[in-house]
């Protein structure tokens, strides 16, 4: 099975994909980890989606976190036999990312790139209470529901995502 998991900043996309690898023994994919260089620096794109590619033709099974548009986004839609969108609310989603901050504080986590230490900042909380929900994400998310249809799951709480 082929599993792509997209959503807001903080909504849980890569403690999600990480228990989907575990149950379906699919290879999983944190995005991040692919856009992420050490010390927070972008990997060039051309790389990144050298990457993406090699792992989509390599793997008969994945689990994939992350939206990152340049990176293969319409083949890894097309690819996947579901789409999880996790769609949880602004507040939710900064309570869970500062939840992970304070819990890897000064560490790395195993769905970002090694030494990418665990970071919080008002650029980053703007981003997941705002900047992140605007009107063009919010629409891109829509778009992928209208698009995809049958195969995509949206999941709104941790109450739905228990289920």
């Amino acid at each position: 099975m082929k599993m792509a998991i997209i959503g807001y900043s903080g909504s849980g996309k890569s403690t999600l994909a990480a228990m989907l690898g575990e149950k379906t023994k699919g290879a999983v994919l944190h995005l991040d980890c692919v856009h992420w260089l050490p010390g927070w620096v972008e990997r060039p794109k051309e790389e990144s989606r050298a990457l993406v590619n090699t792992f989509l033709d390599e793997h008969p099974a994945w689990v994939i976190d992350g939206n990152y548009s340049s990176l293969a986004f319409e083949r890894r839609m097309e690819e996947a036999d579901r789409i999880i969108v996790l769609d949880f609310n602004r507040f939710n989603c900064l309570f869970r990312a500062m939840k992970r901050f304070f819990y890897y504080k000064g560490r790395t986590r195993a769905s970002i790139a090694e030494g990418c230490h665990e970071k919080m900042d008002l650029n980053f909380m703007w981003w997941i209470l705002y900047k992140g929900r605007d009107r063009k994400h919010r629409n891109h998310y829509r778009q992928v529901e209208l698009t995809y249809g049958g195969k995509v799951i949206v999941i709104k709480n941790q109450r739905q995502l228990n289920k």
